[in-house]
């Protein structure tokens, strides 16, 4: 079966519109998981795991419960995305970005959420490993020491970093950490507190005169 030139043409019209209300359509999924995520994380850190609800979650993004469920099934399900989603560095780490840089972008990141009370997750955390997630946090654990261990081995080969035990200082950014986050639940942490903590890494790694 042979096609005029015509009708190819109306066939390749017709394919590229359809490719791109498939594109513009996937763009849109994924604003809108996106966006409930983001309020979300907000809820959780205000409220803790326990007392966010699918409802409130839908007044929150202005979402049905149709279309709030369409996405996500469970508060649980939405609060294992957000644990489960990483800091990527191994992009920045790709385009050849200072490690001095990325590791001062991170220890920001993790000051914030030290001293903003309505940025920390703890209370959600805890709450929700103590409902027999341990295989979860496994997993986040062993991502989040994976990535730490990428950034400190480019660290070292681009001479930024000292020459250290990639493992154990990995460890050790990350247990200091968890317990600088859970107490700034239960004790008000100063600024200094977070700088100290800053300091301590950067001492350990960063490779100056």
């Amino acid at each position: 079966m042979e096609f005029t030139k015509t009708e190819i043409s109306v066939l390749i019209v017709c394919i590229l519109f359809y490719v791109r209300k498939w594109i513009k359509m996937g763009n849109k999924g994924n604003q809108t998981k996106e966006r409930i995520i983001r309020e979300s994380y907000k809820l959780f850190a205000e409220k803790g795991f326990k007392e966010v609800t699918m409802t409130d979650i839908c007044q929150k993004t202005s979402l049905s419960r149709g279309g709030l469920y369409r996405y996500y099934s469970s508060t649980s399900e939405i609060f294992s995305e957000i644990l489960s989603q990483e800091y990527i560095i191994s992009e920045r780490i790709e385009k050849n970005e200072s490690a001095e840089k990325i590791l001062n972008d991170m220890l920001n990141s993790f000051k914030k959420e030290i001293l903003e009370e309505n940025s920390s997750l703890s209370l959600a955390i805890y709450e929700y490993a103590n409902l027999g997630n341990q295989d979860l946090f496994i997993k986040i654990n062993n991502h989040a020491k994976n990535r730490w261990i990428s950034l400190i081995n480019y660290g070292m080969e681009t001479n930024e970093f000292k020459t250290v035990n990639p493992q154990q200082v990995a460890d050790l950014i990350l247990y200091y950490y968890q317990g600088l986050r859970m107490w700034s639940r239960v004790i008000p942490f100063e600024k200094t507190e977070a700088d100290f903590y800053e300091k301590t890494i950067k001492d350990t790694l960063l490779n100056k005169p």
